[in-house]
């Protein structure tokens, strides 16, 4: 089993304070930025706002629906949050990090292990990468927009 890491920035015009309340807020504000059709649903099972919450992610993946269930930590609350996937291994990590007050660099990461090894897990290791990095742009581009547009309340 090889390990693969995805990631994609991109800057948004907005505070990292509301950029990342967004992120963290599971009730309202996370399932705005999950884009369709990839992501089917998003359940809060515990929690609802960073640390200490448990999601059931539902997502179609190479035509299939997969289910996921996460905790979320918060190793430096603010500005980075960790979905650590409790059956799978695999770590999805949201850095939210202020460029100059108003604008802001938000990068998603995510670290996980193929599940064959030899040519197959290569092939796999190819198409997982440029699935998420395709998933992982919509989705900060549906961030951006919603920041930007401030429809979301954010906590004070």
């Amino acid at each position: 089993m090889k390990p693969y890491q995805v990631t994609s920035s991109l800057l948004i015009k907005a505070p990292a304070k509301r950029l990342y309340d967004i992120i963290a807020d599971y009730h309202n504000g996370h399932p705005l930025i999950l884009p369709k059709p990839y992501f089917v649903s998003l359940e809060v099972e515990e929690g609802g706002f960073g640390a200490s919450t448990i999601i059931n992610l539902q997502m179609r993946v190479f035509g299939q629906t997969q289910t996921f269930r996460a905790a979320i930590t918060e190793p430096d609350p603010g500005r980075v949050l960790v979905e650590s996937d409790l059956d799978g291994g695999v770590v999805t990590t949201f850095r939210v990090l202020s460029v100059d007050g108003q604008t802001s660099e938000v990068t998603i990461t995510t670290d996980g292990k193929t599940r064959r090894d030899g040519v197959m897990g290569l092939l796999e290791r190819y198409l997982t990468e440029n699935y998420l990095h395709r998933i992982y742009k919509k989705e900060l581009r549906q961030l951006a927009d919603i920041a930007e547009s401030k429809t979301v309340a954010t906590r004070a």
